[in-house]
Order: C-alpha cells, then structure tokens, then sequence
C-alpha cells in the first residue's frame, strides 16, 4: 500500500508540475490579418470569455508630423470625438453613454489611435459609429474653440508638475535637429495658432486606409465581423498621397557631459533625469534589456529605489528606464528630492548606475529579475482590450508573435556573461546629459560639476532649445 502511495504521490507531483509549467508558458492566441483592396489592414483576434468587444485603430503617422505645429496629431485625434456628419457633440456622446461604450482617442511620436470597447449585442451600432468617427469627423470649429480653450489652460496647469514637462525638455537634448524631438502634446503658442483648417488638413493627408490598421479582439464570429468591416471601410478611397516619413539621422554620440536647468522659481524640489540615448523598438536585445533595467531601477526592489529612497531617504522613489520608439530609443534615471539635496541625490544616483560596470550582475540577482519579468508578463495580456492594443503596437512596431511566444525562453537563456555585454553595449555611460527643473538660484552652482549647464525659463513644453 505504502508503494502505491509513493507511486501515486510521484505521479501527482509530476502533474501538478506539467500543469504549472503549462500555465507558466504564455503564448499569443491565434488571430487573422488580412489588407483591403484600399491598403487598410485588419486584424481579427477571436476571444469568447467575456461577451464584449475592444477595437483598437492605429493611424501610422504621431507628432513626428507636426511641423511647425505642435500637438497638431494630438489635437486632430482628440477632435475625433466631437462630432460626426450626422451626429454633433452631444449625440454622439448621448449614442455611446446609453450603452455604456467608450471610445478613446490619443497621438504618441510614432503614431495616432482610436480604441472603443463595447457590448457584443451592441456591435452593428457602435461600428458604424466607429465608421463615421474615422471616416467623417466633423471637426466643428465652435467646439474645437471650446476645445483649445479647455486645452491651452492644462497646458499652463502642467507648468506646475515638473514629471509633466520634464522629459519633453529631456527629449529635446537628446535628440536634436530630430523628428523625436516633437513635442507630443504641443505648447501654448502652437495651440494658441493653430485652427480648425490645420486639423482638417492633418486628417485629410494622414487618415487615409493605407496607412491605418483596425484590430478588433473579443466575442465575435471572425468572418461575420471581416464582412461587416469589409462593408465599412472597403470603399473607403484615399484623396492624396500619403506624405513622405521624416528623416531619420543616427543619433549622434555626445561629446560632453550637459545640463539642462529649467528654472522654476517656486520650487522646492529639484526633479532630474539623466542618461542619454538608448535603443529602438525593433532592437533585438530588447527583452533581455528589460531584465537588466529591472535590476537597475524597473521595481520597487531595484538598485535606485534601494539607495536612493529605502537606504537614504532622499526621495520617495527613483527608476530608469529604456523608452522605445520605431526609429530610436531613450535611456534615463529619474528622481526627485529637496532643493537641499539635490547634489547628494545625483551623486547617488550616478554612484548606483556606475555599480553596472563596477559590480555588475550577480546569478542570484539576475534569477530574480528574470522571475519579476516573467511574472510580470503574462498579466499585461489578459484581456481583450489589451490584446488589441498590442496587435496595434505589433502592426506599428513590426515586431509579430514570437515576441510573446518566445518571451520566456529568450529570458531564460540571459547569463552573467550576456549581462555584460548588454551593459557595455546600451546603456550610456560617458558623456551624460542631464536634465534638472529646479529652483535656480539654489542649485545653480551644484550642477556644474555634472557638465555645461545651460539655463532656460520653464515653459509648457515648448521647442526651448
């Protein structure tokens, strides 16, 4: 008896073991793409738990077209939502509110987008409301009046909140005479000029179907819901050429330490980041990059928020990070603390991120951030929406499946060696730009030991270099 126990209690623990490893292993559920005739791409991801329906739309072309406007892509995204051809303001609102759907609309560097998420027995409905806000914006020049309005007064507010501004000023250090120094959100002078005519022109030139990609993920039958958006959007027909991407030159390696201080005469923080390039989306290394930075600063256990909030007080957190774009990428620490503090918070700052190449990363410390990552991972892909939202990014991006697929294996194969590499590699070392939003007249002197440090007024955001 005693045997078969033992045998059985093998075979349990063996089981038990198989079930874990299969819902540890996260794999990206099947989906369809197919293009229109007119170049606008779908994608079906057929999901039935949960009788609803989450779309995600992206439109190729963010701030990186604004011109000589700024915000321009975030000021036509948000008018998308004030009114159709046949449906002003408030109908259009009063259709969404009576079935509980939302539609959200937003522009980044590299791209524009509209997500909705609705009931499935409400589909026929809030589709050909999608149809119309994509198709035929009103674009009504009272209510965008009343827009600029609501939207020049956030921009003064945000003058207050230095993390609202900083990594605009950031930006624009490390990439000058670049695309991606645009600001996304625009400034005041920009917003006070612009009108209805240059939203209306920025549609007209950039929502065209080739260059937009609908995803709809959820409860739905897959060939039923490409006919219907077939039927929607085939005979949509682009009116002009799609205009030429911007330029993209490398970024140009510094050759000097800089600051930026951006005064800010009531403050009594100073709120930094410091770092300089990093690495595009596309960047092979790019989840093994991730682990590396949660060690450094990704969590609340990492390296900066040890030293600089648990160990020292200084502030009440700090963290790095690698931000990615389609062409180029950022790297950054940051951080807040009193005026008073300022230079032994960057100094300490500058103390943990050298313990990459002095120290650099132990097994034990690597075998819990890769832990952290994986755990992290499969969560952020749980629902409709967010499987939409990242079959928009993988269309944007292009990057495809194997990147969920394979996301797990690619964690386990990083070894203390390969950290060093990576280290050397990406993350800047020599020659770093920092950017400070403080009080002037108490940290002047402070941050000249960093580097060159030019002065300038805060402004919301503003092209202030």
């Amino acid at each position: 008896m005693k045997t078969i126990y033992k045998i059985l209690s093998a075979v349990l623990i063996v089981l038990l073991s198989s079930v874990s490893n299969a819902k540890s292993q996260f794999s990206m559920p099947e989906y369809s793409k197919t293009t229109l005739d007119n170049g606008l791409t779908l994608y079906l991801m057929q999901q039935s738990e949960v009788p609803m329906i989450d779309v995600n739309v992206v439109i190729g072309s963010g701030a990186i077209f604004d011109g000589k406007v700024a915000g321009l892509a975030q000021m036509t995204s948000d008018n998308l939502m004030f009114g159709t051809r046949s449906l002003d303001k408030k109908s259009l609102e009063s259709a969404l509110e009576f079935v509980g759907a939302q539609f959200y609309t937003d522009a980044s560097l590299d791209y524009s987008e509209l997500s909705a998420s609705f009931a499935k027995k409400d589909q026929d409905e809030m589709l050909a409301i999608l149809a119309e806000v994509l198709r035929s914006p009103r674009f009504d020049e009272e209510e965008f009046n009343k827009y600029k309005n609501r939207y020049l007064g956030t921009l003064k507010r945000q003058k207050e909140s230095p993390n609202s501004v900083i990594r605009n000023y950031f930006m624009q250090m490390i990439f000058p005479e670049h695309p991606y120094r645009a600001v996304v959100g625009g400034d005041e002078s920009s917003v006070e000029a612009a009108d209805i005519k240059s939203l209306k022109t920025f549609y007209g030139a950039h929502y065209q179907p080739a260059n937009i990609a609908i995803v709809v993920a959820g409860d739905f039958e897959s060939k039923k819901m490409s006919n219907k958006l077939t039927t929607l959007f085939g005979d949509w027909k682009a009116e002009q050429p799609l205009p030429k991407r911007p330029s993209f030159k490398e970024v140009a390696a510094f050759d000097k330490p800089r600051v930026l201080l951006v005064n800010k005469d009531d403050a009594r923080e100073s709120t930094f980041l410091i770092g300089g390039a990093g690495v595009p989306r596309s960047n092979p290394d790019f989840v093994a990059l991730n682990v590396l930075n949660t060690i450094l600063g990704g969590r609340f256990t990492s390296w900066l928020n040890d030293e600089l909030r648990v160990n020292s007080g200084l502030t009440y957190g700090a963290r790095s990070r690698f931000l990615n774009y389609k062409e180029a990428g950022i790297f950054y620490i940051s951080t807040f603390t009193a005026n008073d503090t300022t230079e032994a918070a960057i100094d300490l700052a500058l103390k943990t991120y050298s313990r990459l190449w002095e120290q650099g990363v132990d097994a034990e410390t690597l075998k819990s951030a890769k832990a952290y990552v994986k755990g992290q991972f499969p969560p952020r892909y749980e629902t409709s929406s967010e499987l939409a939202s990242l079959l928009g990014r993988m269309h944007i991006y292009g990057f495809d499946e194997s990147f969920i697929n394979e996301f797990e294996q690619n964690i386990d194969a990083i070894d203390e060696a390969q950290t060093k590499t990576l280290i050397k590699k990406y993350f800047p070392q020599d020659n770093l730009q920092f950017t400070v939003i403080g009080k002037a007249e108490e940290i002047r002197d402070v941050l000249k030991k960093y580097g060159e440090v030019t002065e300038i007024e805060i402004k919301t955001p503003g092209y202030a270099l």
